[in-house]
């Protein structure tokens, strides 16, 4: 359990390092992220944004476990 700490928090640290890099990439704006806007309403959900950082994590944390 340690371990997975560490290296959860070794992610996110690595993540935000290179967040300037990784906000040019276009994540948060893919074609299947779900964007509504109407008069005084705005709902954002980054569905497609969510399936690939879902995806890389898991397969962090699979390469980890081997």
């Amino acid at each position: 359990m340690q371990k997975l700490l560490v290296t959860i928090g070794l992610v996110i640290l690595i993540i935000g390092l290179l967040w300037p890099v990784v906000s040019k990439l276009g994540l948060g704006r893919l074609p299947g992220d779900i964007l509504i806007r109407r008069e005084g309403f705005t709902f954002y959900f980054p569905l497609a944004t969510s399936i690939i950082v879902s995806v890389v994590v898991t397969l962090i944390i699979w390469w980890f476990r081997r």
